[in-house]
């Protein structure tokens, strides 16, 4: 009967996780650049009082990855606006290190030095911030994220993958820092720069306000149950207390 409390407990624990990730994710729905963290639980077996044939399902901690799909895109005409076309980001130099980001809001800088709106320089492929000329005319960018001013190729903006599913932090200017590194791309056929646009967030708000419904409905039945339980395990107690 104690098991039944123990998988009750696991359940609420893992939808108090998945809670908080969609709190998150209704925070930043107008967070340009920004991907919604989703959870995956997997079932974790337990054996009880050391009899390997009976098992008990329990809910792991959970591991929060990054939906994939891309936010919606929004032109807005500025030649310092970037969205990234295809599975890649953008990478920043910060005092963390170097980020992942999809927000694109760039600006230049008095020195030339292309900078994300936080002040962070943007990172060519080689890892390097990118120096524009500060005299030079209007920046052209092509799809491969070369830069052009006054028809002459001045610099190049990096395009970055990262294996995300070995762990991240979330960091400023919607940015992720990725535990296992990240590389340059190499083939741009499927992935590419967009100058003059933005993405948006790619949190679904419909989607995310019916699985709060759903998560608090089965949290009232989880804590129902585990109710229901103690009462039945503390009325065993006084019945086989009381036949002594």
């Amino acid at each position: 009967m104690q098991s039944g409390i123990y998988v009750g407990l696991s359940a609420q624990m893992a939808l108090e996780r998945r809670l908080t990730t969609i709190a998150d994710n209704m925070a930043n729905m107008n967070t340009v650049g920004f991907r919604s963290t989703e959870v995956k639980f997997d079932q974790v077996l337990s054996s009880i009082d050391n009899d390997i044939s009976a098992k008990v399902a329990f809910v792991s901690q959970g591991n929060d990855y990054l939906a994939t799909q891309s936010g919606e895109l929004q032109q807005t005409g500025n030649p310092l606006d970037f969205a990234v076309k295809g599975d890649a980001w953008f990478a920043l130099e910060t005092p963390a290190g170097q980020v992942l980001t999809r927000d694109g809001r760039f600006t230049m800088a008095e020195t030339g030095e292309l900078q994300s709106i936080r002040g962070y320089a943007v990172l060519d492929a080689g890892g390097a911030p990118i120096q524009l000329d500060r005299n030079g005319g209007p920046p052209a960018v092509g799809g491969d994220g070369r830069v052009l001013q006054d028809g002459k190729v001045v610099a190049s903006i990096g395009l970055f993958q990262a294996d995300l599913t070995k762990g991240f932090l979330r960091y400023d200017n919607s940015g992720v820092l990725p535990s296992g590194g990240m590389q340059p791309v190499v083939d741009t056929r499927e992935t590419g720069v967009m100058q003059g646009y933005i993405e948006q967030s790619n949190v679904n708000a419909i989607g995310e306000m019916t699985e709060l419904i759903s998560i608090n409905r089965n949290f009232e039945s989880v804590s129902s149950l585990l109710s229901s339980t103690e009462s039945s395990f503390t009325e065993a107690i006084k019945t086989l207390g009381g036949s002594q």
